[in-house]
């Protein structure tokens, strides 16, 4: 079956074999791969934060200057951030494709240069005022190229780490994966944060803004070596070899699976939800509302990001005694509780906004440091790379593609508490696929 796939053109898969031979008597550890994990989240998550930063700190005033007024021109660029999860799941087809017929680590090194490579390229967007209308084409694009590109970006070392992990610290190894998106935001603010305090307005609107774009493509070098390494493995071969990291037809999946998919991108959407409103949206509200220097909250959202670390890593504890079904209930009935407080601390002043930050990162970590692959065991062994990875994309679509977007504009118009009922909506969506879940369980 190998054989006949060098008749689709250049392939890495005699590549991979030939370098798991070489490191057969090599094992890697837990670690090693927890590390290749971690840096590979951090990229893919670096590279969506520096865009949803300067969606709220540069797009409104580069890319939209024409709108009426600021509320506006931050809401046209939430509606260009959107686009990224539209186009994921339809990357996670065609790289899917890409792996069968051509291998894992063609499959990766595209998608990872196409990520860096649109990202990147947004540092030499020009401004609306030197190029109109094709500026906000060019973002459109190169954001859609975020998107499609992370669709392609799924690895399977999650899996692989969760494959290797003992029977009873599931839930610990669970979490470290998730450590990505804190640690991938942290270092986004802090580079914005440094630009915002200390460049003038124009300054950082004209160059300024620039620099942590081209960062992004140079970290996902970093990144594509350290996935590359591990998939070049003789443990990675072995599952690859047993169907437990194939890559399957999309339709065959939806087939045979089509609920499992559906539940799955619904149970963790109170985390989901949760997730763009503590990091991207408070810092558009501050942007429109706020008193505080931008810089100043900037580093409250970096002090919020370390507290979430915390708090992933705490869920693994957690989850490691009473399940990880039970931490994602006990953590939307706190979303739920939270969706009441958040709009009053935000309308609170300073305190009570740096508060929803700081509490709020905490809430999203016990949740989101389980919210992935949470009924993955429902996939059947040739269909749960694909499976899981198709309902990962859609539960960042349904839960946070447009969070940002919809939470400022029902905020604005119809005040703060709106957020919350954002916010509850998703915990009643969690805990009802919980429910709906289990009940499947037990009826088969």
């Amino acid at each position: 079956m190998a054989e006949t796939q060098v008749h689709y053109g250049p392939s890495s898969r005699t590549l991979e074999r030939d370098a798991r031979r070489i490191h057969d008597d090599k094992p890697v550890s837990p670690g090693s791969i927890a590390i290749g994990v971690v840096i590979g989240r951090m990229s893919e998550f670096f590279d969506f934060f520096v865009y949803g930063l300067a969606s709220v700190l540069v797009f409104p005033q580069l890319v939209f200057p024409f709108a009426p007024d600021r509320l506006t021109a931050t809401l046209y660029s939430f509606a260009i951030f959107s686009l990224a999860f539209l186009a994921r799941p339809v990357g996670s087809v065609v790289f899917m494709t890409v792996d069968r017929l051509y291998g894992r680590g063609t499959k990766l090194t595209i998608a990872l240069f196409l990520l860096g490579g649109s990202t990147a390229s947004i540092a030499f967007l020009p401004g609306y005022s030197q190029i109109g209308y094709w500026s906000i084409a060019l973002l459109a694009l190169f954001r859609l190229g975020q998107g499609f590109a992370l669709g392609g970006a799924w690895d399977g070392l999650a899996s692989l780490l969760a494959l290797n992990a003992p029977e009873r610290h599931r839930g610990w190894y669970a979490m470290i994966p998730q450590l990505g998106a804190p640690i991938g935001f942290a270092l986004a603010s802090t580079l914005f944060g440094f630009f915002v305090a200390n460049l003038s307005n124009d300054d950082f609107l004209s160059w300024g803004w620039r620099y942590p774009f081209f960062v992004a493509f140079a970290i996902n070098v970093v990144a594509l070596f350290a996935r590359l390494r591990l998939v070049m493995t003789k443990e990675f071969g072995t599952l690859l070899e047993q169907h437990e990291l194939e890559a399957a037809p999309i339709l065959d999946v939806l087939r045979i699976h089509g609920r499992d998919i559906l539940i799955g991108a619904f149970v963790p959407l109170a985390s989901f939800a949760m997730f763009h409103l503590v990091t991207i949206f408070p810092l558009g509200w501050m942007s429109l509302y706020g008193s505080q220097p931008l810089g100043t909250f900037l580093v409250v959202q970096i002090i919020g990001a370390m507290v979430g670390i915390v708090a992933i890593i705490a869920s693994g504890l957690i989850a490691d005694r009473i399940g990880r079904r039970g931490q994602l209930a006990v953590c939307a009935v706190l979303i739920a509780i939270f969706s009441f407080i958040g709009p009053m601390l935000i309308a609170a002043g300073d305190t009570g906004q740096d508060a929803f930050v700081i509490i709020g990162f905490g809430v999203l970590g016990l949740s989101f440091g389980q919210a992935t692959g949470s009924i993955s065991s429902r996939f059947g062994r040739g269909y749960r790379y694909t499976g899981a990875a198709f309902t990962s994309d859609l539960a960042w679509l349904v839960g946070a593609g447009f969070a940002p977007l919809v939470a400022l504009g029902l905020s604005s118009r119809f005040g703060l508490p709106f957020v919350g009922y954002y916010l509850l909506s998703g915990a009643i969506c969690t805990l009802a696929a919980l429910a709906f879940s289990k009940a499947l369980e037990q009826r088969e």
